[in-house]
């Protein structure tokens, strides 16, 4: 009778210590399962980005992250489209033709966009990697040519690029501009990350 009872109480503590390093066990497994799926940020960061450029005037740039790399949006004045003509000899690639970053079919004409007005670019210089700045204003100005059209200068060795990102002869950086994949849901709603060919 005595090993019935040393017996019964055995069972109860192994059947209580099995459900409590069962309950541990899983506990201890929830969080660590969970780091092989995506976070949220991680999932932002190569999702697709819808853009409002209802409020973008001509003449004026608007920025937005995607995958982690700045990305433009320049409503280009009808100045500005024009001049775009006026430069293509000094260009490096006035066509896109070079192929590190690779233009989309739909926008390898000379404004490199959709819509002519609108020019999407990775705003990352194709040289060290730096962000060059916006240069819109024409005519002479420091680092840059008496005869300046108007686009974008990089800083940091001194790459210019004109109002559709495309590079100038004789510079550091090797390609134009990145242009992404995009396409417009609306008139006034862009989604970068995606297109329709895609």
């Amino acid at each position: 009778m005595s090993d019935n009872a040393v017996d019964q109480g055995k069972r109860t503590w192994l059947i209580t210590t099995s459900c409590a390093g069962a309950v541990g066990g899983v506990a201890a497994a929830v969080p660590f399962v969970s780091t092989f799926a995506p976070s949220e940020r991680a999932k932002a960061a190569g999702a697709p980005v819808e853009v409002d450029i209802s409020a973008l005037k001509p003449g004026e740039k608007l920025t937005v992250e995607w995958r982690g790399k700045p990305v433009w949006i320049v409503r280009r004045t009808k100045e500005q489209l024009d001049a775009l003509k006026t430069v293509e000899g000094e260009l490096a690639d006035p066509n896109s033709q070079r192929k590190a970053y690779p233009t989309p079919e739909y926008a390898m004409n000379a404004h490199r966009s959709i819509k002519p007005e609108y020019f999407v670019a990775v705003g990352i210089c194709s040289h060290l990697g730096c962000s060059p700045s916006d240069k819109f204003a024409t005519g002479a100005q420091p680092s840059l040519p008496d005869d300046w059209k108007g686009g974008f200068l990089c800083p940091c060795h001194g790459s210019t690029f004109d109002m559709a990102g495309r590079v100038f002869k004789n510079k550091p950086a090797p390609d134009n501009l990145e242009v992404p994949e995009h396409m417009y849901l609306s008139d006034t709603k862009l989604l970068i990350g995606v297109s329709k060919t895609a």
